[in-house]
């Protein structure tokens, strides 16, 4: 008894250190910026309050299917994180967890949580979920990533996926709208990720991943940021020129817009060497910052009825 009381104190850190381990292959922050948007999606879905049942077992799904896609990511890509900066920590690229527990734990996350948006929601938020996944973990990450410089362009459609995901968990069909509202982040993906390439350059043309930045060069990438920067600002008026949002939001998107196109001609200019990971930072505020104001103006505009 005495050798079992004295042996379970040393298994204990083992299996927390195994726990978040596992947690870190979910990339929790980003799978955290998705679900606001698709809870946006949802809440924009209906002109009240959607059903809270819908809203927790719809985002408890997104969010498991999220986070088995960014494991995925960790197993596909570890041979590639192990030799770059930014991602030589992570669990399976530092060889701290093995391959073997990491795709298990990817193929438990993406099993539950399609099946419980099949089960609980409905079975298109499902397939479409299903989808993003595949696009995400399989055909960005395992071919685009490696084949092609506009791997960010392409493969952002997976991404920009969470607001039809949350729109179709509440009405069971694809519209204009959310359509729309994944053409807003398809559009922000590539300033956002190419400011990102820039400050990694160096880290990527290690890996020999064909970013923009090192297959065209610095200065090209700096003029793309500033020319899909002014696409992203165009998305994000169109739910105005369609009726979707009023003035209110108009107001909150115009001020939103005039700081990201700061940031972006900071870094077009290339004269602030800080410049790209100022604007890759504060390009998520800014996402969140416009889903934010469709909420706000969605729920004055129903109070205001």
């Amino acid at each position: 008894m005495r050798n079992i009381t004295m042996t379970l104190p040393s298994a204990l850190p083992s299996m927390v250190w195994g726990w978040r381990e596992l947690l870190g292959l979910c990339k929790i922050k980003v799978v955290v910026v998705m679900l606001v948007c698709a809870a946006v999606g949802m809440a924009l879905a209906t002109p009240g309050l959607p059903p809270l049942t819908k809203v927790i077992l719809g985002l408890a799904g997104i969010g498991l299917a999220s986070c088995g896609a960014a494991a995925f990511n960790h197993v596909i890509d570890r041979h590639l994180d192990a030799v770059m900066t930014r991602t030589s920590r992570r669990p399976v690229a530092s060889k701290r967890l093995p391959v073997t527990i990491a795709l298990a734990w990817a193929c438990l996350l993406s099993v539950a949580g399609v099946t419980l948006l099949a089960w609980q929601i409905n079975v298109l938020t499902a397939v479409l979920t299903s989808a993003s996944l595949i696009g995400y973990a399989l055909i960005y990450t395992a071919f685009l990533k490696r084949a092609t410089p506009q791997n960010i362009v392409i493969g952002g459609v997976a991404g920009a996926a969470p607001p039809l995901l949350g729109w179709v968990a509440i009405t069971g069909q694809v519209s204009s709208e959310p359509l729309l509202l994944m053409l807003i982040i398809f559009a922000w993906t590539p300033p956002h990720f190419w400011a990102l390439a820039i400050h990694k350059c160096d880290d990527y043309a290690r890996a020999g991943i064909p970013m923009l930045p090192v297959t065209h060069g610095l200065p090209f990438t700096r003029l793309q940021i500033w020319l899909y920067g002014w696409l992203t600002v165009l998305t994000t008026l169109l739910p105005v020129m369609i009726g979707m949002s009023g003035v209110l939001y108009l107001v909150i998107v115009i001020s939103l817009n005039a700081r990201f196109m700061f940031w972006n001609w900071q870094v077009w200019r290339g004269h602030d060497a800080t410049a790209p990971i100022g604007a890759f930072w504060f390009s998520i505020r800014y996402l969140l910052g416009v889903f934010g104001a469709l909420l706000l103006d969605h729920y004055a505009a129903a109070l205001a009825w």
